[in-house]
């Protein structure tokens, strides 16, 4: 896979500097807020573990690259107990976390899932995560991306955090751009962390222009932007730079476009017995960037990351480790 940048100093008209898949650091970095996630898996009782979008495309990333490849999460967590528990459930799960900042008097927040028919619906408290202060040293976000060869966060990533953190991060993850790392960016909306529905809409094209790679799934897109069709959002995305966009559409065909291949489009497998959609997106961006970071065409980390996400959705919670334990063949 070739990705193209745009140097931040390039004038006009200059030309962009080819990135390839085998010049790139072997280090994948994630951005964003883990949670304590409780998750139901009966009447009355719920499950116990920690999770978040970002956080489970990492825990999936781990499972997919090869073992030389690090891979570490980018957030922030309080000093108490359950804080270090959450550490050192990543570390556990092979996650690096030399990117976490300890910051006192903060936690990390909770979020608890209740399904209907294999849908999900959420309530969180998370008013005192540390999380929302990851952007807040712009000199420490520099230097805990640098040398990294993948970069992903999503829409979340940006909503609990203050306009002016936002584009904190963002000009981070650009000057990791112009260094050579390819970033990429998952949309997954949540209109109640945003200020109003300008405020996501802006804060989705900021993130979009800090990107190589974007991956939306249409249904947003269209209650958000209008959209009518998948090549919409395609267009918008690639205006905004992104050299690649896959436009996740639940059971309809996926439709994606990058400037290495064109446009295609690929139709699922049909699912017969859903439980649990959490993690269906996040462990698609795990199987997307891994296979693009092992050299795959962009039709051919699509079909895996679909692959993955089938299975994902047949076993409750956002983390599914007997995929692995049974031998999920990438």
């Amino acid at each position: 896979m070739g990705v193209w940048h745009t140097c931040l100093d390039a004038q006009p008209g200059e030309k962009a500097v080819a990135v390839t898949v085998s010049s790139l650091p072997k280090r994948f970095v994630s951005i964003g807020e883990c949670m304590v996630e409780l998750a139901q898996i009966g009447a009355e009782t719920y499950r116990r573990g920690f999770a978040g979008d970002t956080f489970n495309t990492a825990w999936y990333a781990r499972r997919l690259l090869p073992d030389e490849w690090q891979v570490g999460y980018l957030s922030a967590i309080g000093t108490d107990a359950v804080s270090g528990e959450m550490r050192a459930f990543m570390e556990a799960s092979g996650v690096d976390t030399s990117a976490l900042r300890e910051i006192p008097d903060r936690t990390v927040g909770l979020y608890m899932i209740s399904t209907d028919k294999g849908e999900r619906s959420f309530s969180y408290w998370r008013s005192q995560a540390a999380a929302r202060l990851l952007a807040e040293d712009e000199r420490w976000l520099d230097d805990r991306l640098s040398n990294a060869g993948m970069v992903h966060f999503s829409g979340i990533t940006l909503a609990i955090l203050s306009p002016e953190h936002r584009q904190r991060l963002c000009n981070a993850l650009n000057l990791a751009r112009a260094n050579g790392t390819i970033v990429s960016f998952d949309t997954n909306l949540r209109p109640r962390l945003w200020e109003s529905p300008e405020a996501m809409k802006a804060g989705l094209l900021l993130g979009a222009s800090a990107a190589d790679i974007v991956l939306p799934s249409f249904d947003e897109e269209t209650e958000l932007f209008g959209d009518g069709l998948p090549d919409d959002t395609i267009r918008r995305y690639a205006e905004q730079g992104a050299k690649m966009v896959v436009v996740k559409n639940g059971e309809a065909p996926l439709t994606a476009y990058s400037e290495e291949t064109g446009q295609f489009t690929l139709t699922p497998t049909p699912v017969e017995n859903v439980t649990d959609t959490t993690a269906a997106g996040d462990s698609f961006a795990a199987g997307v960037l891994a296979q693009l970071a092992m050299g795959a065409t962009p039709e051919q980390a699509a079909e895996t990351a679909m692959a993955l996400a089938r299975r994902v959705i047949q076993s409750p919670g956002a983390l599914v480790p007997d995929i692995f334990e049974e031998g999920f063949e990438t």
